[in-house]
């Protein structure tokens, strides 16, 4: 465990001395929401991929890989197309973003539909959903002590020892802000996708030469797609992907990367060298759980296959570098999404109820990320059997937002009612689809539930934008806010703050 444990805490303490150095006192919630819109190119890349894959990817993916072979390959289209729309989406939310100083997802939602109460809403949905993801990452953490004590401690004592680690993490999350996300992230973004992407290549090699292992190998079930005559139907890989690919700009801590950058040009390329990192990061994971699929110890614990790889390619070093890539891309994740939930708290929920000043929004925000840090610890360490389906729930739910975000940003039309009406629908709808068929919808041919309650939240936005047309001053308001693009006259816009 000296070795493991060791390796843990070298890599926790160099990120902690490089978040002291570079720490900055930030002048306005701007600074600490999203960090003065400064950052860079590779400084966003390293952001993005930070938040998109978390620790789990090792674990849910790698073991799904293992245990379903090809069909866990999703993860590589949906990836990318998120990184499409990165690049498709850029250039307006960044520019209003700058023009109207916009900290939060909820603020576009205000903007374009100039209505506070609606940035209330999509705040609370946000949180809501948000938050259970935030907890299975911590709960993530347990697993990966588990494995570093080599099994030699309870595995609830290892959750909580996870738990641990994550609130002393975010004394600095709490103190610099989105700021001291993105710095870390850069740093966590090396170690987590470029030099874990090199060790599962050596991985995936060890595994060919030393073990023997081939696609030839594999059982041909690994291999199978759902078609028609499938359990799950012919439209449920379609589903998971165009849900997938949609709903990554809907979650709150992806989002704000959106604002942190410094131009659009800065996105475009963070977006350019996101994709040939999370191609061949996201395959070699894949590629490596299906060859290891015939290891015993892997066939047993599919979850573990990282684990299980690493200890016995290089014995205690090698698993303890592993620990260490988990231990990064986790805490980029968690550490995005409480610091998020804590502007969006200040900014979106007391921001719309009273006018706080700067150092108010800042202080509110900094309670509220140690709020929901704490609360988060508490609910880790408990033992709740639904929780993973609750996290379902929160995420069918969320990709409700694509409808009026994606329509709102490139479609003049669409208005205020279809806003809340749309995303009402579609948010209840998701919900209870959910809790009837938490996999698939196997009368609709696999569609996923969030996929229906998507096209029934689609259906109702477009037919109140026919119904309840513009006035004339929301149509002049809504004209002057699209032509900000295109440098035109912006001053009938509505200002949110």
């Amino acid at each position: 465990m000296l070795i493991t444990f060791g390796g843990l805490a070298l890599f926790f303490a160099i990120i902690v001395i490089y978040l002291q150095i570079s720490f900055r006192r930030d002048r306005d919630f701007g600074d600490y929401a999203v960090a003065g819109r400064s950052f860079g190119a590779f400084f966003q890349s390293m952001s993005f991929l930070n938040t998109w894959y978390p620790g789990a990817i090792f674990i849910a993916f790698g073991g799904l890989a293992a245990t379903a072979g090809v069909i866990s390959f999703y993860l590589l289209m949906y990836s990318l197309l998120t990184i499409v729309v990165m690049y498709v989406i850029s250039n307006r939310v960044w520019l209003w973003g700058k023009e109207f100083n916009l900290y939060t997802q909820p603020d576009l939602f205000a903007l374009r539909y100039d209505s506070k109460n609606l940035r209330l809403m999509i705040g609370v949905i946000g949180i809501v959903s948000q938050f259970p993801w935030i907890i299975l990452g911590m709960k993530a953490l347990g697993m990966m002590f588990y494995y570093m004590a080599l099994k030699k401690i309870d595995f609830d004592v290892a959750v909580i020892l996870g738990v641990i680690l994550m609130v002393i993490r975010q004394f600095w999350t709490v103190q610099m802000g989105m700021r001291g996300v993105v710095i870390s992230d850069m740093l966590q973004g090396v170690v987590s996708y470029i030099g874990g992407s090199l060790l599962l290549i050596g991985l995936i090699g060890w595994l060919m030469i030393d073990r023997h292992a081939s696609f030839a190998a594999l059982p041909d079930h690994l291999f199978e797609i759902p078609g028609f005559g499938s359990k799950q139907g012919p439209l449920y890989v379609f589903a998971l992907i165009f849900t997938s690919a949609l709903g990554g700009w809907c979650w709150p801590g992806i989002f704000v990367r959106l604002f942190t950058a410094d131009s659009v040009g800065a996105m475009k390329k963070a977006a350019a060298i996101s994709a040939p990192i999370s191609l061949i990061f996201g395959a070699a994971v894949l590629i490596l759980a299906m060859l290891a699929s015939t290891i015993p110890a892997v066939a047993k614990a599919p979850d573990a296959v990282w684990f299980i790889v690493n200890q016995q390619a290089g014995g205690l070093v090698l698993l303890s570098i592993a620990g260490i890539i988990i231990l990064a891309s986790t805490m980029g994740n968690i550490d995005g999404n409480i610091q998020s939930t804590g502007a969006q708290i200040a900014n979106d929920i007391i921001g719309d109820f009273t006018n706080l000043d700067e150092k108010q929004k800042v202080l509110a925000a900094k309670i509220g990320m140690v709020a929901i840090t704490l609360l988060g610890a508490w609910i880790a360490t408990m033992k709740i059997p639904q929780l993973f389906n609750v996290a379902v729930i929160g995420y069918q739910g969320i990709i409700q937002l694509a409808v009026p975000q994606f329509l709102g940003i490139f479609w003049l039309r669409g208005n205020r009612a279809g806003a809340y009406a749309g995303t009402i629908v579609g948010f209840v709808l998701a919900v209870v689809l959910t809790l009837h068929y938490p996999a698939y919808v196997g009368p609709l041919w696999g569609l996923t539930s969030g996929f229906v309650a998507l096209a029934v939240n689609f259906a109702v936005y477009v037919a109140c934008a026919y119904i309840f047309p513009h006035t004339p001053e929301e149509e002049r308001r809504v004209r002057g806010l699209f032509g900000d693009v295109a440098g035109q006259d912006v001053s009938v816009a509505a200002n949110v703050r």
